[in-house]
């Protein structure tokens, strides 16, 4: 806790004072343009990612970057989409995976699960994920290369799962809002994107 407490400490006195007029107006509002839905892993830093600044990104993070489908949990998560789509009026939403995930590492090995149970539980939401790997991807053996796999077939299950959220499925409807599959290579800074014509992802 030392380091943290330090860091704030230093925040204060260094980039605060030298923004001061910048993070007040932080007080007056927020208009972020993208809803960004990403993994709870510590390895990645959604704004340092995308070189912005605070209020401009509006960030859900959840195991595996999973979106459960409207009205299979009522929490944080339905309620974060809906307030950024219907109170924000967010133009865009990123779901983006990352390589090396362990969420979905625990998706494809789930009875290495057996002291999480409420993680392994959580993981349904990523049935559909799993299901697709094991009938589509089956001649896939080593396991580093289906993990690969499971992460950018995982972004897509989410977005999908993403547009049963009624306040999303509207606003997609009206042309007024636009879903977008990235995955995050730790090992090379990458980013790649799903491109619906090719059925692939590609550097971003």
């Amino acid at each position: 806790m030392d380091k943290i407490v330090d860091g704030i400490r230093k925040f204060q006195s260094d980039e605060f004072q030298q923004e001061k007029e910048f993070f007040e107006k932080l007080a007056e509002g927020q208009s972020p343009d993208c809803l960004f839905i990403t993994c709870s892993d510590s390895r990645i830093d959604p704004n340092r990612l995308t070189q912005t600044k605070p209020g401009e990104l509006f960030v859900l993070r959840t195991a595996g970057n999973i979106v459960p489908p409207y009205g299979s949990v009522v929490g944080g998560e339905s309620a974060t989409i809906e307030y950024a789509v219907a109170a924000l009026k967010i133009k865009n939403i990123v779901v983006c995976g990352h390589s090396h995930c362990g969420a979905m590492s625990g998706l494809l090995t789930p009875e290495n699960l057996h002291t999480l149970p409420a993680v392994r539980q959580y993981l349904e939401h990523a049935a559909a994920t799993r299901q697709i790997i094991e009938e589509n991807f089956s001649e896939i053996t080593d396991f580093g290369m289906k993990l690969s796999q499971t992460v950018e077939t995982n972004v897509l299950v989410q977005i999908e799962n993403l547009k049963t959220h009624p306040t999303v499925a509207a606003a997609v409807l009206r042309n007024e809002l636009n879903l977008h599959g990235w995955v995050y290579h730790f090992e090379s800074g990458q980013v790649t994107t799903y491109d619906k014509e090719t059925n692939k992802f590609r550097s971003l």
